[in-house]
């Protein structure tokens, strides 16, 4: 047994890469060559493996992407940033207790005033306390009333949650913190906040801030640099299957 370059495991692997990277890796999986050739091929070029591995992953993402694109690409409300009409939108999941979540507030605005094209989409996500549910409830409700935006900057600006933190940003933006806690009870925010759990595993969340960039989630805090190379992958790709 050699690990990963067994006979055992080296053909499904090299399969897939073949599969996934074109037709340069094709004969090793239509039974040209031994077990030998494989595990040579394997030692010269282990960058096919999670290379392979990571075009399985995103296409296996793209399916799901496609089958619930209304649960992830519909706003609520105003829950949304950037051009309503941009040519790619990107989504955010977040939590309002996670502090890269609040980190990516000034790449976000960043990337808005460098790419006019782009929509930047808000998605609740509350997984780390009691009180993020809470905010996340809030925030459902702001959306709808159209005051996503100033809710969203008064909750992370409060730092971390408590009731008298979400009292006052409701409040800062200019909601009936009543009117807000009696409609964050209603089936219809119910129902989004469970919509949006049940689609982290089939999305591969694994934490917050998530993001979903085309057909690819990518679960961290990114870089301008890195979200901006992601979107001009998208859109290459949006063209290409376009064309």
């Amino acid at each position: 047994m050699t690990g990963l370059l067994s006979s055992r495991f080296a053909l499904p692997l090299v399969v897939v890469a073949a599969a996934l990277l074109g037709a340069g890796g094709m004969w090793l999986a239509t039974g040209h060559g031994d077990g030998s050739e494989v595990r040579d091929y394997l030692l010269a070029h282990p960058e096919v493996i999670p290379e392979a591995m990571q075009k399985l992953q995103d296409r296996n993402t793209a399916k799901v992407i496609a089958a619930n694109r209304a649960d992830i690409f519909a706003p609520v409300g105003s829950a949304w940033a950037g051009n309503p009409k941009g040519d790619l939108t990107i989504v955010e999941y977040l939590d309002y207790n996670c502090g890269y979540c609040r980190a990516s507030l000034p790449i976000i605005d960043q990337l808005i005033a460098a790419d006019p094209k782009v929509r930047v989409l808000y998605r609740e996500l509350p997984v780390l306390s009691p009180e993020s549910e809470t905010a996340a409830r809030y925030a459902i409700v702001a959306a709808r009333l159209g005051k996503y935006r100033a809710l969203h900057a008064a909750l992370y600006a409060g730092g971390t949650l408590t009731e008298a933190s979400m009292d006052k940003a409701l409040v800062t933006a200019g909601l009936d913190p009543a009117q807000v806690k009696a409609e964050a009870k209603s089936p219809a925010v119910d129902n989004a906040i469970r919509t949006n759990l049940s689609l982290m595993r089939p999305l591969g969340i694994t934490g917050t801030p998530s993001w979903v960039i085309g057909d690819r989630v990518v679960s961290s805090v990114m870089s301008l640099e890195a979200m901006q190379a992601a979107i001009a992958d998208a859109r290459a790709a949006k063209n290409a299957a376009a064309s």
